[in-house]
């Protein structure tokens, strides 16, 4: 078979499906398969974005998520001969001569439309006809793909429920200067709780800053609130709410980090905090499970899939039920150890050759 995965993404933004797309090339890449892939890459990369034995790069112009992707993106595609072409990003229809899958992460922007930018919502409002006119999508988690039977009316038989994993990268680190790196890095003098996504509004921000100041009064809490993540839409409350909760001098925003220095965080933060109201798969608390954090997270969405009983899993909507779900794991050592032995366990259930083998299987299944 010879198989288009699009990449184009890789070189635009930097969050969960760009990880995506590299750790599931890398995944295809390990599995040894015979098929040809050909990698759709932007026009920005100039070297090949997979470099392994049976991948193509191909250089394609059109940018995504371009006004005109329909028109252009179908005359770039036509001559490379695919039997399947993989959108990891949701990609509206146009018209091509081979089978589709796309990848849905999650539908916050159907449940959370007050969220989005007017462009968002024009590129976005597309959904109904990209599930309708593709031959197979890939959900990454049960609780997405109800969304999408729910919301978009599609038939349970089109869907396969595929889990993501976190990178193999991520795990428990044993250097002993490594408190010191991440002090000399980021200035970080003291114990920390560690947010980590983009700064948008379904990551529920203002709720982890307004618990936050409450685990600070009420408990008389010291630790810092370190957030990294880059900055993504309607997130000016966000900067303005820490002067007006007077955290100023206990909350760092350190924006995008590198995968090194995440790892780095993630074993040294005493906790991770997840309060985001939706997510379609939930990657950041598998990342910090690998490392040995323990990690608190929403009871919503996705998040009780992953976590299960490694975490302690509270309402994103109630400030002091995240405020006590912290101060536990701050304050009792032996939770922290069972949570963190439980966390690697669960972990480990999630693999990227797995993965990319279901995937795979899903490809040969539309020949």
């Amino acid at each position: 078979m010879r198989i288009g995965i699009d990449a184009r993404l890789v070189d635009y933004r930097q969050a969960g499906i760009t990880q995506y797309t590299m750790q599931l090339i890398k995944g295809l890449a390990e599995c040894g398969a015979p098929d040809e892939f050909v990698i759709l890459q932007s026009r920005r990369r100039r070297q090949p974005l997979a470099p392994y034995a049976g991948f193509i790069p191909r250089r394609i112009l059109t940018p995504p998520h371009h006004t005109l992707e329909q028109i252009t993106l179908p005359l770039e595609i036509s001559p490379l001969r695919l039997d399947v072409l993989h959108s990891p990003d949701f990609i509206p229809p146009f018209r091509r001569n081979c089978r589709s899958v796309i990848t849905i992460h999650d539908l916050n922007f159907v449940l959370y439309p007050h969220f989005l930018t007017k462009s968002a919502a024009r590129y976005y409002g597309q959904i109904d006809e990209a599930v309708r006119h593709t031959d197979a999508i890939i959900a990454v988690s049960q609780a997405t793909k109800e969304d999408i039977v729910r919301l978009l009316g599609v038939p349970e038989r089109k869907i396969r429920v595929i889990y993501e994993a976190a990178s193999p990268v991520f795990r428990r680190l044993e250097d002993s200067d490594l408190l010191a790196k991440v002090r000399g890095r980021f200035g970080i003098r003291q114990d920390f709780i560690l947010f980590v996504s983009t700064i948008e509004p379904r990551k529920n921000v203002p709720t982890l800053l307004r618990a936050y100041k409450r685990l600070r009064e009420s408990y008389r809490v010291e630790t810092m609130l370190v957030l990294a993540g880059e900055r993504g839409w309607l997130y000016e409350e966000v900067f303005q709410l820490v002067g007006e909760l007077g955290l100023q001098d206990h909350v760092l925003f350190l924006g995008r980090v590198s995968t090194e220095e995440l790892v780095w965080l993630y074993n040294t933060a005493r906790l991770l905090v997840a309060p985001s109201f939706y997510e379609g798969f939930g990657l950041t608390p598998l990342e910090a499970m690998a490392c040995g954090t323990p990690v608190v997270a929403s009871n919503t969405s996705s998040f009780p899939e992953v976590v299960g009983d490694a975490g302690l899993l509270v309402d994103p909507y109630e400030i002091e039920d995240l405020t006590v779900a912290m101060w536990r794991l701050l304050s009792d050592e032996d939770l922290r150890a069972s949570l963190i032995e439980k966390g690697f366990k669960r972990a480990a259930l999630f693999s990227w050759e797995k993965t990319a083998r279901e995937t795979l299987d899903l490809y040969h299944s539309l020949a």
